[in-house]
């Protein structure tokens, strides 16, 4: 029997809030309805993950506004789906019919704003291990914490040159640390022209030339946050460019409302 590894082509990276006053509803619409129906039914969407930074976690994000967060207080709830490389075309097309039909069944809700949803494309990744989790199954491994890291690149240095700089010397930093057991990087991919969704997207997450990075921790990301800051001062002197968000978020427990009266 030949295998044919799965192939991870594309990431759907959402961030939003629940109307104040609606946390546990849009939590219950969310896990179930709205993850499966909206994404995980269809072709070549293979894996999900959902997070959330409650208000602890949030007063550590830095800086205090942005091109993603405009406060630190913005994106209670992080989804994030992984999709299949040779099946991303039908993924997407899937994807633009789906949502129109859910909401023209009444499968919306309308008590929430997105803070920054965006469709990335897989760069590199580097593990603390040499035979560490492969990105493909990051989602499903059950890690403790997640960091998520906007860098945009420092003026007249090129997006790859800033990449590359940034992976020689802060990323081995940080995975010296312990703290981080896989880091991803990622690039932002322009939503199609004919993208015509029943919501806004939110803020634009900055220039095209960003770096994405989801950093994935076996640990609380909350006890370890002096070496995130200590990683977004050594891209800066690098003189690789800036982080113009970094958050921390912890999964949430599907099926519960845990966390949903501690986001503000």
């Amino acid at each position: 029997m030949t295998l044919t590894p799965v192939r991870l082509g594309q990431a759907l990276f959402t961030m939003v809030d629940p109307a104040r006053g609606h946390e546990v509803a849009y939590n219950r619409w969310y896990e179930r309805d709205h993850r499966y129906s909206g994404c995980m039914i269809g072709p070549g969407w293979f894996a999900g993950s959902r997070w959330v930074a409650p208000k602890w976690l949030k007063d550590l994000r830095f800086p205090e506004t942005g091109p993603v967060a405009t406060k630190t207080e913005d994106g209670s709830y992080l989804a994030i789906y992984w999709v299949h490389e040779p099946e991303i075309e039908e993924a997407e097309a899937w994807a633009r019919t789906q949502v129109g039909e859910l909401y023209a069944a009444g499968r919306g809700f309308a008590e929430r704003e997105h803070v920054h949803t965006g469709q990335y494309l897989p760069d590199s990744n580097i593990s603390a291990h040499e035979d560490g989790v492969p990105l493909e199954l990051a989602l499903d491994h059950n890690y403790r914490g997640l960091v998520t890291v906007m860098i945009e690149p420092a003026e007249g240095v090129a997006r790859d040159a800033a990449l590359e700089i940034i992976n020689s010397s802060p990323v081995e930093k940080l995975l010296a640390t312990g703290t981080v057991d896989l880091v991803s990087n990622w690039r932002m991919k322009p939503w199609p022209a004919d993208h015509n969704v029943p919501m806004k997207m939110g803020n634009d997450g900055g220039s095209t030339e960003r770096i994405l990075q989801m950093c994935f921790l076996e640990g609380d990301p909350a006890e370890s946050w002096q070496h995130i800051v200590d990683y977004a001062a050594n891209i800066e002197s690098s003189g690789a460019g800036r982080v113009t968000f970094a958050s921390p978020f912890i999964p949430t427990e599907i099926g519960t409302d845990k966390y949903t009266d501690e986001l503000w």
